[in-house]
C-alpha cells in the first residue's frame, strides 16, 4: 500500500506544468525520501505484525444458538461412575436457547508480543474470560512463551474453541476427564524444531483453577502438564498429526453432589493426586490439495486416568479412594460437496477399576456410600450430524444422539444450531 503512495506521488509530479515544478522540486523530493524510509521501516517489521497492523485490533464476534428438544431433562445430566466436573457438560436446553457467545479481540502489542482476550457472553447474562493471554513473536529458536489464561495444548480438541468444533458439545471423555475442556492460568513454553517433519514439544504450569484441579492457595504450581505433537504430510492430499499428553494435579476437597441411599443428597469431596494421560490423532484429506472441493477428517483421542487419595462424604467420615479409568472417542467428518458436511462420532467411557483402602471406619467405600461412582457402568453414546456452511462465516448444523452416559436410561436428543461470525477471524488450528 505504501508503495502505491510512493508511485501515486510521482505521477502527480510528472502531472504538475514545468513552471510548478522548478517551484516545487525540493519539496517533492522530501517527501519521496520521508515516504520511501517508511517503506523501509515497515518491511523491516516481522511478518506476522504486518500482517496484523491491517486490524488494530482485530475484532470478531460470534453468535450461537440452539433448538433442541431431548428424552432426558438436560438439568439431571450426569455420567454414571465418573465424579461431576462442574463444568458445562450437560446436552443443550429444551427448547430455543441462546448459545455462548464470544468476543475476540486481538493484535500485536509489538514485534516481540501479541495479546488475545476471549469473552464469553453467557445466556445467563453474565460475562466469563476464556482466554487472555500475551504471547512472545520473536524469542527465536523456535521457542513461543505464553502467559496468562489459555486453553491447554494437551490432546487435539482442548485448544479449539467451541464455536470450530465438528459437533455441537464435547465428546464423552472430554466431560468425564476435563470438565468439557481445560484452561487454566499460568504459562506455557512450546518449542517447535526446525525439521521437514513437524514436531512441538510444549511444558505448562498454572495454579490449577479447574476440574481435575483445585487452586490449593499455594505458591507454585497446582497442576502442570507436558505435551508432545508430530505430523507431516502423505502426498499432496494427507496431512496428519498425532500427539501424546500428561497431565497432573493434586487436587484438595474437589466436591461434587451425590445421593445416598435414601435418596437424600450428600456431598463429596476428593482429596489426593489426579494424573491423566491423552493419545491424540487425526488426519485430513483433501482432493488435489484443494479442500474447498470435498475432504476427509479422521479425529480421535484415548484418556486415561489415575487417581489415588481419599472420599470425604459430607465431613462424617473419609474412606481410601483409588480409580483407573479411560475413554475414548472417534469421528469421522465427510464434505461430500461445497458447503456441505456429515459426520459420525463414538463416544464410550469405560468405569475401569476402583479400590478400596480402610482408613476410618473400617469398611471402605461402598455402593451405599458413594452410589454414582462405585458402579460397573460403562457410559456410551453416539451421534450424527449434517451442517451447511453457505459461507466461512456462517454454518447450520442439524445433529441426533443416542446418550446412553446415564445408567439404565436413554436419551435421544436432536437439535438445529446456527453458528455465525462477524468482523475479522484468525484462522483455527489444524
Amino acid at each position: 500500500m505504501h508503495r502505491k503512495w510512493w508511485c501515486a506521488a510521482v505521477l502527480a509530479a510528472a502531472a504538475v506544468p514545468a513552471s510548478a515544478q522548478d517551484a516545487d522540486i525540493s519539496k517533492l523530493r522530501e517527501e519521496l525520501r520521508q515516504l520511501q524510509q517508511q517503506v523501509e521501516q515497515l518491511e523491516k517489521r516481522p511478518q506476522s505484525a504486518r500482517a496484523s497492523s491491517a486490524f488494530n485490533p482485530d475484532i470478531s464476534l460470534i453468535l450461537q444458538g440452539t433448538a433442541a428438544r431431548s428424552s432426558l431433562d438436560p438439568n439431571t445430566y450426569q455420567i454414571t461412575g465418573f465424579a461431576p466436573s462442574g463444568g458445562e457438560v450437560a446436552p443443550a436446553p429444551r427448547g430455543f436457547s441462546l448459545g455462548e457467545s464470544e468476543l475476540i479481540v486481538s493484535a500485536n502489542v509489538d514485534p516481540y508480543f501479541r495479546g488475545q482476550l476471549v469473552a464469553a457472553l453467557t445466556p445467563e447474562n453474565e460475562i466469563e474470560t476464556e482466554e487472555a493471554f500475551f504471547q512472545t513473536l520473536a524469542l527465536g529458536r523456535g521457542c513461543t512463551l505464553k502467559g496468562g489464561r489459555f486453553l491447554s495444548g494437551i490432546g487435539y480438541q482442548n485448544e479449539i474453541h467451541q464455536h470450530a468444533w465438528d459437533f455441537q458439545d464435547a465428546p464423552l471423555a472430554y466431560k468425564a476427564f476435563l470438565g468439557g475442556k481445560f484452561n487454566d492460568d499460568g504459562i506455557q513454553l512450546r518449542w517447535l524444531a526446525p525439521t521437514e517433519l513437524f514436531l512441538e514439544l510444549g511444558a505448562e504450569f498454572g495454579n490449577g483453577r479447574l476440574f481435575p484441579a483445585t487452586n490449593n492457595n499455594k505458591n507454585g504450581a497446582n497442576a502442570w502438564s507436558v505435551f508432545g505433537h508430530l505430523g507431516g504430510d502423505i502426498g499432496e492430499s494427507v496431512a496428519w498429526r498425532a500427539g501424546l499428553s500428561y497431565l497432573e494435579a493434586s487436587p484438595q476437597d474437589r466436591a461434587f453432589s451425590d445421593l445416598d441411599s435414601l435418596g437424600a443428597e450428600v456431598t463429596q469431596s476428593f482429596s489426593g493426586d489426579s494424573r491423566l494421560w491423552i493419545a491424540d490423532f487425526i488426519l485430513k484429506w483433501a482432493p488435489n490439495g484443494d479442500a474447498s472441493i470435498t475432504n476427509f477428517k479422521l479425529q480421535g483421542e484415548y484418556f486415561r486416568r489415575k487417581e489415588s487419595g481419599t472420599l470425604t462424604s459430607d465431613d462424617t467420615f473419609t474412606d481410601g479412594y483409588a480409580s483407573r479409568q479411560s475413554g475414548w472417542y472417534a469421528q469421522a467428518v465427510y464434505q461430500f460437496m461445497p458447503r456441505w458436511r456429515v459426520g459420525y462420532r463414538h463416544d464410550r467411557l469405560d468405569h475401569g477399576t476402583v479400590d478400596n483402602a480402610i482408613v476410618t471406619n473400617g469398611l471402605g467405600p461402598t455402593a451405599a456410600d458413594f452410589p454414582l461412582l462405585m458402579t460397573d457402568y460403562n457410559p456410551t453414546r453416539n451421534t450424527a450430524m449434517v451442517d451447511w456452511s453457505p459461507t466461512e462465516f456462517s454454518r447450520l448444523r442439524l445433529q441426533y444422539a443416542v446418550d446412553k452416559s446415564r445408567v439404565s436410561v436413554t436419551d435421544n436428543q436432536l437439535l438445529l444450531q446456527y453458528i455465525m461470525s462477524l468482523g475479522a477471524h484468525g484462522a483455527h488450528k489444524f
